[in-house]
């Protein structure tokens, strides 16, 4: 059984020793938590609920998600193909454009396929019909729209934002082409509480509320942090249920975050602890390659047992091991200064990590584990070596 209340942001259940580093460790009980809140709200709303691949794409725990969750949402064939063959369940496909060789693969992977744009629609519609019906497939299709409403979000992570290429706008939607069309899609938060969502709800229902009652569902996308403590569930089950009452739509939520929020770890060793301006503890793993998000968002991650910097008795700069200057996670303090050989854990590293791993420098990529609580038990999913390196470009 997992413990009650255990908050994998703070603290691990493993011991970080039994380690070898770097590795990825992912904790089933805390995936198992996740999916229980998730679960509740199916149960209070009929919603349907996807995994976002883009966010979290482990494959050998899927079996362990398709038992909540409805399927998958996905960004690209590979992605799509992974959800048809992996998860078995619901597969909705949507991209910023797609070409021609794109549609004759995600019209055999996928249930849903959305265009972002009327000219995608109209150049790509009849093929992906005429490629799933030779299959035996029945396909349904859908609309990317941009409600113009941004929640404060980092200018990078905002779909909404000024410029964005990303649905169609109110001023471009066209009433007249939507055979064929039965659900929206849009995407505009991160990170957020339901409060954001009902704001969005209401930008919404403003701009398209005439094409509302014309669609079978509406997907509101991605970014909400439901598994989140403190996050404000029964608001969101009463967006979703006004939300269907008023328009009769079946609602999808495709939140990439909640399914896999700190329920993952990224453990490094110390290799050395080099006198700069201050210490910089020199790790095993690399920013860039291995929490490229650390640098994108950018932001610091928690680190097991440290502090705000001043906050404990020794303070030092967390470095990687490339050669890019701005390899660093950030600046943390220590009971004790720490000594090549230490441990360091990193919370919260399986959503948007361990997709976005590279092998920049040819550093070694972190091994894949999981860490079943039920038993103490490390199991390792996956190791990487040179030839995973060499064969990525030749």
């Amino acid at each position: 059984m997992t413990d009650e209340g255990f908050n994998g942001r703070l603290a691990c259940r493993f011991d970080p020793a039994r380690v070898a580093t770097p590795a990825f460790v992912v904790d089933e009980g805390l995936l198992a938590d996740n999916l229980t809140v998730l679960g509740r709200v199916k149960a209070r709303t009929g919603c349907r609920i996807l995994l976002a691949l883009k966010c979290f794409a482990m494959y050998r725990v899927f079996p362990q998600l398709a038992e909540v969750l409805d399927g998958v949402c996905c960004s690209s064939p590979h992605e799509a193909r992974l959800g048809r063959e992996e998860f078995g369940r619901e597969v909705h496909s949507f991209a910023a454009a797609y070409s021609a060789a794109d549609i004759e693969d995600l019209a055999l992977t996928s249930d849903h396929l959305v265009f972002n744009s009327f000219a995608q629609k109209d150049r790509f519609m009849p093929l992906a019909r005429q490629r799933a019906a030779a299959a035996g497939r029945r396909l349904e299709f859908g609309l990317r729209i941009n409600p113009e409403h941004s929640e404060g979000a980092v200018p990078l992570y905002d779909p909404c934002a000024p410029g964005s290429r990303l649905g169609i706008r109110r001023a471009d939607f066209r009433t007249d082409r939507l055979d064929g069309i039965s659900g929206l899609h849009w995407h505009n938060l991160c990170e957020q509480d339901a409060d954001c969502l009902e704001r969005t709800v209401a930008a919404v229902e403003h701009a398209f509320g005439d094409v509302l009652p014309r669609m079978a569902y509406v997907n509101f996308g991605g970014g909400h942090h439901i598994t989140r403590p403190g996050y404000d569930l029964d608001l969101l089950v009463s967006i979703v249920n006004r939300f269907r009452e008023r328009w009769g739509v079946q609602v999808y939520l495709e939140p990439g975050e909640a399914v896999a929020l700190n329920a993952g770890y990224l453990v490094a060793t110390v290799l050395d602890v080099v006198n700069a301006d201050l210490p910089v503890a020199v790790i095993d793993a690399s920013v860039p390659a291995h929490m490229p998000d650390v640098l994108e968002m950018p932001y610091r991650p928690h680190v097991i047992g440290a502090g705000e910097p001043g906050e404990k008795g020794w303070t030092c700069r967390i470095g990687g091991l490339s050669c890019l200057a701005g390899d660093v996670a950030g600046e943390y303090s220590f009971d004790r200064p720490l000594v090549a050989g230490d441990r360091l854990v990193f919370t919260d590293m399986a959503i948007y990590t361990m997709v976005k791993t590279n092998t920049f420098n040819g550093v070694q990529l972190p091994a894949i584990v999981l860490y079943h609580p039920d038993e103490d038990r490390l199991e390792t999913v996956r190791r990487f070596g040179y030839e995973d390196f060499k064969t990525r470009l030749s």
